[in-house]
């Protein structure tokens, strides 16, 4: 399968079957957009990467791991949840974060929190986990 993306003005990317993720239920807002391909962009940031849509070119978002922004949270999943997963094993759930440009204050990096990315690494399952309380626990680094 090859796919182009837009946001880099690149055309017939190949796409590796083991970097595509289902979302049976869509990303909030792109509910049409049911396939994503993980990728890092070379010689970037290598904590960050991408979220591309299968399914329309122009929908891709970056995503890193909550600790990259010393931020910690434990997550309950339903049996819902564990179900639409297929999720088995905690050890196969990886939990990533959409960051974005906070054009409210100044263009500063933030994270959505709030709907963090469940991926399950072993069957390439995954859904936006919509939190009703957020209770994050920062982690402070002296320098």
């Amino acid at each position: 399968m090859k796919i182009d993306i837009e946001h880099f003005g690149l055309r017939d990317v190949p796409v590796d079957p083991d970097t595509v993720f289902t979302f049976a239920e869509g990303v909030a807002g792109f509910a049409h957009c049911t396939q994503f391909t993980i990728f890092h962009e070379e010689g970037s940031n290598p904590r960050v990467f991408w979220l591309q849509s299968l399914d329309d070119a122009e929908v891709m978002f970056p995503i890193v791991a909550p600790e990259m922004l010393d931020v910690e949270y434990q997550i309950e999943l339903s049996d819902a949840d564990c179900a639409l997963l297929g999720l088995e094993k905690a050890e196969d759930a990886a939990v990533v974060v959409i960051v974005y440009r906070d054009a409210a204050e100044g263009g500063k990096i933030a994270a959505n929190t709030r709907s963090p990315i469940i991926l399950n690494l072993s069957n390439r399952r995954a859904m936006q986990k919509v939190l009703q309380e957020v209770h994050p626990t920062l982690l402070y680094r002296a320098r």
